[in-house]
């Protein structure tokens, strides 16, 4: 059995011309005292490998194991990832593409595991243009039929159609086979693509399909966007987007290579857009074309996972509880609004950021409509930050015996001395100088704020909004913050380092007023998640609520957090962290996007402590799993530095797809809420930071850089950057763009003064 199936770099292995989405990997020269410490460990890591199956040699010795291919990754690079993971040496004889694996018996002492879904992922489907050939619906059924017939039932039929390479041909029409007989999905998670396509132009385009004026740039973006659901595969997408207008075939196909060449920029919003309008309403029915009712709910549910990279039962216990409780619709929702809790009560916890060692300081702001499941994140918050306020509850008691006894001693000499108190939890409904001194009494641990109302803060702050923002900005930075007065009575207070992590719910409105300067900082300093718009939405019949269970599981895993503490630095996090804001630098240059831009410094920052707070939970996890929790906590206090191996190894592949995931949604819903805001306060008179000139207002979507064609010249890009950017853009500023893609070496300038893409 092959299951490396993967073109050679210069494309030399014959017929082979898309990679398999598995790998096979050999183990080998074990001893027998090794065989079963190895077994365990593969199995133990199953979910984090991908493990399909696992099966000993025929020889002995060693085993086979199959796995879900990275397909970022080499060959090579995949074998060396599994290796590392599985804590076995590299077979450096293993990375041919030609191995193949001789069987086992399939019996329960050879065969240790097997998932049907290598069924799925590895069988052969023929090629659209298969399905094209031929002018007659005959022919092309009885080939279909060829294929999906088993070798050994087919009597007289020589060679396997497979196995014979398929002539250039021209696509003449449409295929005239049913729509099961397709072989390629025709759905995703059960939404017809079909649908959503429909869907997409209404969203995007007005619900105009595009035409002969704008067909090739509408079907490069729309290739661009369903490759993300259409496994990156140009055959399939090549079945499901249709030829508009009169495209022909060739120039589709031409449109389609392009756009799975060019560059991936995380889940595009307009699909994102386009999944959340599609609400049980629009999805088909049955075989008549009606799917049964219990089948809606799940489509639903399921159309909305894309917002994380893996299921839900790949995320650490305490983070899929917190997910399990709301749904998953608002699954990106509760993991900002918990990650803040997770930094306070991980208050121990150092991380060192670009060579900056902060804690982990979070403010979250959760957007969303009334009535749109705001409310299902409170219970979760207090959950987490349960043991905590046991804590402030106690110290509140002991607060108001002082208040009594003051009250008692009014008229007396001897006062009694008012108690400084650790309380944690703090009101926002709150002055200045009460919020400082509770924030000056913490011991040098994370405060925490929630209020479950954004307005309670518009409206208690208004008159001092400017010091609310600028207590928050030094905490997220934890730097030193001060307030003096000259009363003796009034308060004085002295932080070295203010840690205070804030959690508000609110209407996007809300948002607004609590933040309205948009030049001092405090805007990109806060990580903004959206609910989902649930207006058309049914009532559900049993919607999700926390339970015992999951408020059990998250309390162990916040009952560890406090029990770390220490400086960690996270290699491959911090790479990931970089590699993503290069990627932005580069895709934001291309179309001149300062905003989006200067937006991605701050959001790689945050984006890495939150991916942090979850790999904590992953840590908690472990432990859990492995000692219990009484266990745990006695291995934590025992060996101090024992968390910060285990976060070392959490950072797999899937932590750091998360990375991705959450930096991907900072990025997006801050522009969402605040470009044009941003760019207008950066146009008025009253900012005087610009040093290149008047600022124009930047592009939104559409790339300067991909609008120009391979060669191209100066009056071309200033008539693209005027088409992009409006009337305000000048001769200066696109000859700045220009030596910045020449600095780059996006482009050359050629000898006839024009310039070439690179």
């Amino acid at each position: 059995m092959n299951y490396s199936c993967l073109p050679n770099e210069d494309g030399s292995l014959k017929g082979s011309k898309t990679m398999s989405t598995t790998v096979g990997m050999d183990i080998d020269h074990l001893t027998k005292e090794e065989m079963p410490t190895v077994r365990e460990r593969i199995l133990q890591k199953k979910e984090e490998l991908g493990l399909l199956m696992l099966e000993e040699s025929a020889r002995g010795g060693g085993y086979h194991l199959v796995f879900r291919r990275r397909p970022e990754l080499s060959q090579e690079e995949n074998l060396k990832w599994a290796s590392e993971l599985l804590e076995v040496k590299y077979d450096d004889g293993a990375k041919d593409i030609t191995r193949v694996f001789f069987t086992t018996t399939g019996s329960a002492e050879d065969l240790l595991f097997l998932d049907d879904e290598i069924f799925r992922l590895t069988r052969l489907t023929p090629s659209p243009s298969l399905l094209r050939e031929g002018s007659g619906q005959t022919q092309g059924q009885s080939q279909v039929a060829e294929l999906s017939t088993p070798l050994s039932h087919r009597e007289g039929k020589g060679e396997s159609l497979l196995s014979t390479p398929l002539p250039h041909r021209e696509g003449k029409g449409e295929s005239l086979l049913g729509e099961s007989l397709l072989p390629f999905p025709s759905s995703y998670h059960g939404i017809p693509f079909t649908d959503i396509i429909r869907k997409y132009w209404e969203l995007n385009n007005h619900g105009f399909e595009p035409t002969v004026g704008d067909r090739d740039t509408l079907t490069y973006q729309l290739a661009c966007d369903l490759r993300h659901i259409c496994g990156k595969n140009a055959d399939w997408l090549d079945q499901v987007i249709p030829c508009y207008n009169g495209f022909p075939e060739e120039e589709k196909r031409a449109k389609i290579k392009s756009a799975l060449s060019s560059e991936y920029n995380g889940f595009p919003q307009r699909l994102r857009n386009t999944l959340n309008a599609l609400t049980s309403h629009d999805l088909p029915k049955g075989e008549e074309g009606l799917a049964d009712e219990d089948d809606n709910d799940d489509a639903v549910a399921n159309s909305s996972l894309f917002t994380l990279p893996s299921s839900l039962k790949r995320m650490p216990m305490g983070i899929r509880d917190s997910i399990d409780a709301v749904g998953p619709q608002l699954s990106m929702p509760v993991i900002t609004a918990i990650c803040p809790c997770i930094g306070t009560l991980a208050t121990g916890v150092t991380l060192d950021v670009h060579g900056q060692k902060r804690g982990l300081n979070l403010i979250a702001y959760i957007a969303g409509d009334f009535a749109s499941g705001k409310g299902g994140i409170d219970p979760v918050v207090e959950a987490w930050m349960s043991e905590v306020q046991a804590l402030d509850k106690m110290y509140q008691v002991q607060e108001d015996e002082w208040r009594a006894k003051k009250r008692a001693a009014k008229n007396k000499k001897e006062q009694p001395e008012e108690p400084k108190l650790p309380v944690r939890c703090l009101t926002l409904n709150n002055t200045v100088a009460n919020l400082a001194e509770r924030l000056a009494n913490t011991e040098g641990k994370h405060a925490f704020s929630f209020t479950p109302e954004a307005d309670t803060v518009a409206q208690k702050w208004k008159s001092t909004m400017s010091d609310f923002s600028v207590m928050l900005r030094q905490s997220y930075d934890g730097t030193k913050y001060e307030r003096e007065a000259r009363s003796a009575d009034a308060v004085n207070v002295h932080i070295d380092k203010l840690l205070w992590n804030v959690c508000m719910c609110g209407t996007p409105d809300a948002l607004y007023r609590v933040v309205n300067n948009y030049t001092d900082g405090f805007q990109s300093r806060i990580a903004v998640a959206r609910t989902p718009d649930n207006t058309f939405a049914p009532l559900q019949d049993k919607p999700p609520v926390l339970t015992d269970r999951q408020r059990d599981r998250i309390q162990q895993i916040a009952h560890l957090l406090p029990l770390m503490y220490g400086e960690v630095v996270l290699p491959k996090l911090e790479a990931k962290g970089r590699e993503w804001v290069e990627r932005i630098r580069l895709e934001t240059m291309k179309n001149d996007d300062r905003t989006r831009a200067r937006q991605r410094f701050r959001v790689c920052v945050t984006a890495q402590r939150m991916t942090c707070c979850l790999m904590l939970c992953k840590v908690c996890e472990g432990l859990i799993q492995k000692h219990g929790l009484t266990g745990a906590e006695a291995q934590l206090k025992q060996q101090p530095g024992l968390w910060k191996e285990m976060l070392l190894k959490a950072q797999t592949p899937t932590m750091l797809e998360v990375y991705d995931v959450i930096a991907d949604s900072l990025l997006e819903n801050a522009l969402y809420f605040f470009r044009d805001r941003i760019e207008n306060a950066f146009q008025s008179r009253d900012y005087a930071g610009n040093m290149n000139g008047e600022r124009t207002k930047r592009g939104k979507n559409d790339s300067i850089f991909e609008r120009l064609d391979i060669q191209f010249s100066f009056e071309q890009a200033m008539q693209q950057s005027v088409a992009v950017k409006g009337a305000n853009v000048n001769h200066n500023t696109v000859r700045q763009m220009l030596k910045n893609w020449r600095k780059q070496k996006l482009v050359v300038l050629e000898e006839d003064g024009n310039y070439r893409k690179l």
